[in-house]
């Protein structure tokens, strides 16, 4: 099983908090969609596994005019050996959300779309800068559970004009909906982003992490209440809904990434695209893909089995081959390492695997950073 990430690197406007890339200038999208193209075709022999997931991720890909996603989807069918029912997801925001784009979608063969809400209240909409409001949150989700089945949505929580009593509105809201997947996110202030500036020239009141906890503990009891099944650190689905796409990524399966900053991982090393519109596309043009990659040590790989292992419901598991092969004194350093988060009960050590607690998940980074080799 492998997997291909799409970036389309567009959007309206800059919300503060996001340092993933783009451009709010759409001037160049229909030869980034061409450049996108040429960069598959010069990647066709990056994955020698069936394609089983294709993700348009961004930015924003709910920009794309649909003839230039059916032309990448067509694409991508012609040079990679795509699985008939692959699961094909499409980012989306609830302002450019209409009963046409749904249908048109549908049509292109998107089957997944992920919706990213992040709030039902105005107040946190415009403290995060975001460009829709909280009527076309509502509004799209009505149009959107008509046409689609498998929707996710993003949420986000934790930030200073959320309170705990609208936070739990958020949720019964989304669940009021019947949405089959969550992606439930901490806001967090990452370095070089607008939120980041305006909280150092006191603009905006930084982040409280207690709130975060707190409200991380209200996200997990009210959705196993609804049935849904924690299975990563920020995933909530329910039975036969999890995200296949980013559940490769959990997995250590491999994954090609197109387009400016995508990534790329096939198991041993792991690459990632400039972070330039312009030089993309023309690099691109001249059958160049410009890229850096980092050969992935041993005790790298075992790190990331480690890091993304303890965010999955299923932990480390002793039979992985990765567990498998590493040396019996690393193992044994390991194991002596989590027995003291064991004893805070935050991790949960029995003869088949190494999992994290509930108490043990709104510290997943910090206890995966502790182990590392």
């Amino acid at each position: 099983m492998a997997g291909i990430y799409i970036h389309i690197p567009f959007c309206k406007q800059a919300c503060h908090y996001c340092n993933f890339h783009f451009s709010t200038s759409k001037g160049s999208m229909p030869e980034m969609v061409q450049a996108i193209i040429k960069e598959a075709a010069l990647q066709k022999t990056y994955l020698n596994e069936s394609v089983e997931t294709i993700y348009f991720g961004g930015g924003t890909p709910s920009l794309i005019i649909i003839d230039d996603l059916k032309l990448m989807i067509a694409s991508v069918k012609n040079i990679f050996k795509v699985t008939d029912d692959a699961e094909i997801t499409l980012e989306a925001n609830p302002d450019d959300i209409t009963e046409e784009k749904l249908i048109e979608w549908k049509s292109a063969g998107i089957n997944r779309l992920s919706i990213g809400i992040q709030s039902f209240a105005d107040e946190d909409l415009i403290w995060m800068n975001r460009a829709h409001n909280a009527s076309h949150a509502l509004h799209c989700l009505q149009q959107a559970t008509k046409c689609f089945n498998n929707i996710s949505i993003d949420l986000i929580y934790g930030t200073p004009t959320l309170s705990d009593e609208q936070w739990k509105k958020n949720i019964a809201t989304a669940l009021s909906f019947n949405i089959p997947h969550l992606s439930c996110y901490a806001l967090t202030v990452e370095p070089k982003t607008t939120l980041n500036k305006l909280i150092i020239q006191h603009k905006k009141e930084n982040v409280d992490a207690d709130k975060q906890a707190r409200h991380f503990e209200i996200l997990m009891q009210c959705l196993n209440n609804a049935g849904y099944e924690h299975y990563e650190i920020s995933n909530f689905a329910k039975p036969d809904y999890r995200s296949k796409h980013n559940s490769s990524y959990w997995k250590g399966l491999p994954y090609l990434g197109l387009g400016p900053s995508a990534h790329s991982f096939n198991r041993t090393s792991r690459q990632w695209n400039i972070t330039n519109n312009a030089l993309y596309i023309k690099s691109v043009d001249q059958n160049n893909i410009p890229f850096e990659i980092e050969i992935l040590t041993p005790a790298q790989q075992l790190n990331e089995f480690i890091m993304i292992g303890l965010r999955t419901k299923e932990g480390i598991n002793f039979n992985d081959e990765r567990w498998i092969m590493t040396d019996d004194s690393i193992k044994k350093n390991i194991l002596t390492l989590a027995k003291k988060w064991e004893v805070q009960n935050k991790i949960l050590i029995t003869e088949k695997f190494l999992q994290l607690t509930d108490k043990g998940k709104f510290l997943a980074d910090g206890i995966a950073a502790d182990l590392f080799q």
